[in-house]
């Protein structure tokens, strides 16, 4: 390499580096401008997961209770599948508020 590419390779990383550091600088305000969207939509999501899981719990509830006045003699199975399902919507919605903070 002569001294002139040298210098001009030095004088390009230069202005690279300079480059790269005001787009990570205004990339922090990106990031805080997507956090705020995205903490607003928690609650709705939030709110969502548990009217899902409501539905779920009245329809595994019905079912369950078709079954146990037929005189099925499986369900605990039934019951427990619904009843696991219900829980696990509710500590979704609880550990998604969590995780975000709100």
């Amino acid at each position: 390499m002569t001294v002139n590419t040298k210098k001009l390779f030095a004088v390009v990383a230069l202005c690279l580096s300079a480059a790269q550091s005001t787009f990570a600088q205004g990339g922090t305000v990106g990031i805080d401008a997507a956090t705020s969207s995205l903490t607003s939509y928690v609650d709705p999501i939030s709110t969502l997961i548990l009217a899902i899981g409501a539905v779920v719990g009245l329809i595994g509830g019905i079912r369950v209770y078709i079954k146990w006045n037929s005189g099925d003699q499986d369900i605990n199975k039934e019951l427990m599948s619904w009843g696991g399902s219900c829980l696990f919507l509710v500590l979704v919605s609880v550990v998604i508020k969590a995780f975000f903070g709100v």
